[in-house]
């Protein structure tokens, strides 16, 4: 497999922060952006200079932190924007202008040319000023193809790094993507970035889409975070370039920690069937599949565990077979006969078909009540003391 040609630039800290509700502190925004580099994130986009003066400090203050990721900010076309970053002591900015007709019609409010004359102009002063520039096409899965190519054309011409297609609202498929890469790719002399909203649940997979046919840069957040329902996630979008895409330089063993630590700072918590992170991504409770994955993994796991630092857990449950519940009872040291695993079984299935979960204390209930030794740590715990919280083993 030929690993794709691909760099990450994390934009949790600034598209992360525009997700309603969402603030970081400085001390957060500095343990985000040192978390990230740690897994060898390669931009990380640090913020929005202009907003404010406490935010170019923030910027500032995670360019100083001597980190291996480059630090980039995003800057509308136009002087003191980009002034701000320079102030911010960033390595990278983030130029913009929307090249849609709606965008122009509606928030710049003037001709293409003269929207396009003025941010080259502005690009001009970034790259005299030792800027890496990232030319940026906001609402570009709504602007002609041709138009994006000519407008990419006149950045690269003008020493633009990096030229973006913004799927802004969100608003394309995979199939989609796929017809504009191709169209646009082969035709801009610079490398492509890819910055996708998740308003069709599509952002992931766009992103990924894109990457396998050239573009090099793909923008990602933490978690999904991100203005309406976010951006492609960072933790998917790492593990299918390991998987599918051949990276072997990123630390993902670091990605749950940092969920975890995104999770508390935002308050957004992670279902538990979310992809990679979520804490059923690597749960089985199914009697067939434990007894498979007890003899290769693999039967039932394409994404291993170990590649996130993580272990495969069995729940107990209604669809919990012999062979799970023998290796879970001899994890804990349980050593019991057949007919006596038979008749924990049986119990098991019962009291979870009726919605109680079976936590390690009810676990040990059943044993105790089965063999007649005493297994139970907890004397409150008996069969009318309701339905504990479900463990996992």
């Amino acid at each position: 497999m030929k690993p794709w040609n691909v760099e990450i630039c994390d934009v949790t800290l600034r598209d992360g922060e525009q997700t309603p509700g969402v603030s970081f502190t400085p001390d957060e925004k500095k343990d985000i952006a040192t978390r990230l580099d740690a897994i060898g994130i390669e931009i990380i986009e640090a913020g929005f200079p202009i907003v404010s003066v406490h935010e170019k400090e923030m910027i500032r203050e995670i360019s100083r932190l001597g980190l291996s990721a480059k630090i980039c900010g995003l800057a509308r076309a136009c002087r003191e924007d980009v002034d701000a970053s320079l102030d911010a002591e960033v390595d990278m900015i983030g130029l913009f202008i929307g090249t849609s007709d709606l965008h122009l019609k509606y928030k710049h409010k003037k001709p293409r040319e003269v929207v396009v004359a003025n941010a080259l102009e502005q690009l001009d002063y970034a790259v005299d000023h030792g800027l890496i520039v990232r030319f940026g096409a906001e609402d570009a899965s709504r602007t002609d193809p041709d138009i994006l190519v000519d407008i990419y054309r006149q950045a690269a011409e003008h020493k633009a790094d990096y030229v973006t297609f913004a799927d802004t609202t969100g608003c394309l498929t995979p199939l989609e993507v796929a017809t504009v890469m191709r169209e646009i790719i082969p035709r801009t002399p610079v490398p492509v970035a890819i910055h996708a909203h998740n308003d069709l649940g599509c952002a992931t997979a766009n992103t990924l889409i894109a990457a396998e046919l050239g573009a090099f840069q793909l923008h990602t957040t933490v978690n999904g975070l991100g203005e309406r329902a976010g951006n492609a996630r960072l933790e998917e979008v790492l593990v299918s370039l390991v998987l599918k895409g051949g990276a072997t330089r990123y630390d993902l063993t670091e990605i749950p920690a940092l969920s975890e630590r995104i999770q508390e700072y935002t308050g957004i918590f992670m279902p538990a069937t979310k992809p990679v992170i979520g804490a059923n991504a690597f749960a089985h409770e199914s009697g067939i599949h434990i007894a498979a994955i007890l003899e290769n993994p693999e039967t039932y796991e394409y994404v291993p565990p170990e590649l996130l630092g993580l272990e495969r857990k069995f729940i107990l449950g209604k669809h919990t077979g012999k062979r799970a519940l023998m290796h879970i009872l001899a994890s804990f040291g349980y050593a019991i006969t057949d007919e006596q695993v038979l008749q924990v079984l049986e119990k098991v299935k019962d009291r979870s078909e009726g919605k109680c979960s079976i936590s390690q204390q009810v676990l040990r209930e059943i044993i105790s009540r089965v063999t007649g030794e005493d297994f139970i740590n907890d004397d409150t715990l008996r069969e009318d003391s309701g339905c504990p919280g479900r463990d996992i083993y």
